[in-house]
């Protein structure tokens, strides 16, 4: 079968050369080309071993006006992927579009609304969807066996500089983004609780944004909590800037007929499991659960393996668009650029 033609639209996200690494390492998929505005910016990347040998287009009209190429990676800044994602799929591009989707809801649903018309895929870039120990907890919350699921908590603090260019994973670039460290990395939980939580909508969103510990970014919100409550349950989302690395990445899920908790998830190696009686082949009692450790990259691997059958039509999304916009509209409702 022929390889699906790709574009890349920027390098300024912070995946972007691991997300061109994973196109150009599987069989199915071919990455054509790179455009970057940013002429520093590319001059950088062009010493990446990740483009290696890359084409480099002039303009973005060479890849969204080329029939062959049927899909493109958005890799451009948190601030621009939004208006990147919408040109691809208006030129009638499937899009695999790296975190968040941008802080425009309008504009969002707008986009939404050409892809679905279209018969779009839009795959937001939350690689833990691929995550073996995501995934357990997830197929056992959504198939019963934790019973009712009453509480999910997660933690993702990261530890970034202040400022470093080029780089966006800074605190004073993703300063510009209301919510600040909720925005940058919230979405990558709520993907995660939403979908153990069958993608209901929450009933109610409370946040706490605060700068405790970056006074030159008197703006950014280095200190984040985001509270979800649903008809029977509630989710909190904790993220910092500043946490001493290795960072303890943890993720919680508590139902009325088992606890699943993983820590750190990445790398994840064990799952304690805790059920009240057996359940999809696990014995009741408390159970570690050994897990892969899957790397980063092989995340991103996982990701591109996702993405290629539902571009060839030979299966729906691993996650429909109605589950990519109830995660959006969720994050924006807890960095409060939309109301609650």
């Amino acid at each position: 079968m022929d390889r699906i033609a790709l574009a890349q639209w920027g390098v300024q996200h912070g995946h972007a050369a691991g997300k061109a690494l994973a196109l150009r390492a599987n069989a199915a998929t071919e990455l054509r080309g790179v455009y970057e505005a940013d002429a520093r910016v590319r001059a950088r990347a062009e010493a990446d071993p990740a483009y290696a040998g890359i084409r480099w287009y002039r303009d973005p009209e060479e890849f969204l006006g080329d029939r062959e190429i049927v899909a493109v990676a958005v890799e451009g800044r948190n601030a621009e992927s939004l208006a990147q994602a919408d040109a691809c799929v208006r030129a009638g591009k499937h899009v695999w579009w790296d975190k968040p989707a941008g802080d425009d809801w309008a504009g969002f649903e707008q986009l939404a609304a050409v892809a679905s018309a279209g018969d779009l895929v839009v795959q937001l870039g939350y690689m833990y969807r691929y995550h073996d120990g995501f995934a357990l907890i997830a197929r056992l919350a959504r198939e019963g066996g934790l019973g009712d699921v009453f509480s999910v908590r997660a933690h993702m603090s990261t530890s970034i500089p202040v400022s470093a260019w080029p780089s966006n994973n800074t605190r004073e670039a993703i300063s510009t983004h209301a919510g600040g460290m909720l925005f940058d990395l919230g979405g990558h939980m709520l993907d995660q609780v939403l979908w153990v939580m069958r993608d209901e909508r929450p009933a109610r969103v409370s946040r706490f944004l605060r700068n405790d510990a970056t006074p030159e970014v008197p703006a950014f919100a280095d200190n984040a909590l985001g509270v979800f409550e649903f008809a029977r349950g509630i989710a909190t989302v904790d993220i910092a800037a500043m946490e001493v690395a290795p960072t303890a990445r943890r993720f919680e899920v508590y139902g009325t007929l088992g606890t699943a908790i993983m820590e750190p998830f990445e790398p994840a190696h064990e799952l304690r499991l805790t059920l009240a009686r057996a359940s999809h082949g696990f014995p009741s009692g408390t159970s570690r659960v050994p897990l892969a450790g899957l790397g980063r990259q092989r995340l991103y691997e996982l990701e591109v393996d996702g993405l290629v059958p539902a571009i060839r039509g030979e299966s729906p999304p691993d996650r429909p668009l109605s589950h990519e916009i109830v995660v959006q509209e969720t994050l924006l409702r807890g960095t409060g650029r939309l109301p609650d």
